[in-house]
C-alpha cells in the first residue's frame, strides 16, 4: 500500500524509481546505526553485563 504510493510518486521508468527506493533505505539504515541505535542502547535492559551477583 505504502509502497505503491512511493513508486507512484517518484520520477523516472521503473527500474529508476527502485533504485531511489533501494538507495533510501540504505540510507535510512546507515543513519540508524550510526546515530539511532548508539543512541538508544544506554537505556536498553539487555546492556547490563552482571550474570548473577555475589
Amino acid at each position: 500500500m505504502m509502497y505503491g504510493w512511493l513508486l507512484r510518486r517518484l520520477p523516472g521508468p521503473l527500474c529508476l524509481r527502485v533504485l531511489i527506493l533501494l538507495a533510501a533505505v540504505a540510507g535510512i539504515v546507515v543513519v540508524l546505526f550510526a546515530w539511532g541505535f548508539p543512541a538508544i542502547a544506554p537505556y536498553m535492559p539487555f546492556n547490563d553485563g552482571t550474570v548473577g551477583s555475589s
